[in-house]
């Protein structure tokens, strides 16, 4: 009978521990690391929606950039650190993709990191020169068959999202097509313009002013729904490619033995911040757009895409380098 009752009152304590953990959490300032340099969209994202959530807090936010590895760096530095509710990390979509075209990863995406929330799906848009006369994403298409594999495109690097959106679509669309590896979108984007590579599935933050300008054409985006920016263009699936869907996320991921009070007491502080209006006018103005899950959901959600994406890269014949 004692033995039962002190394994009651050490349960007991445990619960109480627990809720208490969370209730007082967090006591001192919190690391973010970006496994991105500053001044991209997974390193803007956050410190746009973290100012707010840091003010809900109490405590600061550090955003620390660890950039290289094609992301590993950093990923894997909150892979291996105390789950203690002090470091998180900010991911893109690649964390699906990474996985499966990096050798000896150093991390474990499902094992070693659990998802909190996502905090914004940006839309990837096809862009085309004007010069080349399409205006339809069908026409599109035809010339890509016509042209028998000699259609260049641009990634940046093997496994980017601009080389799995391109990929995802040429299979859905049953065409041929050169993937042409580029540093970063701006060196992209200028060899689109100048008609020298043929097409780009671009995050359209980057692309937005030169489409506008007329400097290149929209011709589909590959997200679940339209680009509230571009309200008139359709996605990939409306223009009649199925299984051509790619969204293009970011996310907040934590060390998987994190006490689990501690990630649900940050994802209802982040969901809350990102229904603040300041923040939602911040958020629509990088062209970004709401993408609601709960930690089960966006867990789910991650493990789904791992599976798609081991797919896709078997198909497109990526091999991990």
């Amino acid at each position: 009978m004692l033995h039962r009752w002190l394994c009651a009152i050490a349960l007991l304590s445990m619960g109480l521990c627990s809720q208490s953990s969370a209730e007082t959490w967090p006591t001192k300032p919190i690391r973010a690391i970006v496994p991105y340099s500053p001044g991209s969209a997974t390193d803007i994202i956050p410190r746009t929606v973290f100012a707010q959530v840091e003010k809900q807090l109490g405590q600061p936010i550090i955003i620390e950039n660890r950039d290289g590895g094609a992301s590993t760096i950093g990923t894997a530095a909150v892979a291996k650190s105390e789950p203690d509710g002090y470091t998180f990390l900010v991911a893109s979509s690649a964390y699906t993709t990474v996985p499966l075209t990096v050798a000896n990863l150093p991390y474990d995406p499902v094992r070693d990191l659990t998802a909190v929330i996502p905090l914004a799906n940006m839309a990837n848009v096809l862009v085309i020169s004007p010069a080349k006369g399409i205006k339809t994403v069908g026409e599109f298409v035809t010339a890509a068959r016509a042209q028998r594999g000699s259609m260049n495109y641009v990634t940046i690097g093997a496994g980017s999202a601009a080389h799995l959106n391109s990929e995802r679509f040429r299979l859905a669309a049953r065409f041929e097509a050169q993937p042409i590896p580029f540093k970063g979108s701006p060196a992209g984007l200028t060899e689109v313009v100048a008609g020298r590579v043929d097409f780009y599935f671009c995050p359209l933050l980057p692309a937005l002013g030169l489409i506008r300008d007329g400097k290149l054409t929209a011709l589909a985006v590959s997200s679940s729904q339209r680009a509230p920016n571009l309200p008139d263009v359709p996605t990939t699936v409306e223009a009649g490619f199925p299984n051509s869907e790619y969204n293009f996320w970011f996310g907040v991921f934590a060390p998987a033995k994190t006490p689990p009070e501690i990630i649900q007491r940050l994802y209802e502080e982040i969901a809350k911040a990102l229904q603040d209006p300041g923040v939602r006018e911040k958020l629509a103005k990088l062209a970004v757009q709401p993408m609601p899950m709960t930690p089960a959901q966006f867990n789910d959600y991650v493990r789904k895409e791992l599976e798609q994406n081991a797919a896709l890269v078997k198909a497109a014949g990526i091999k991990p380098q």
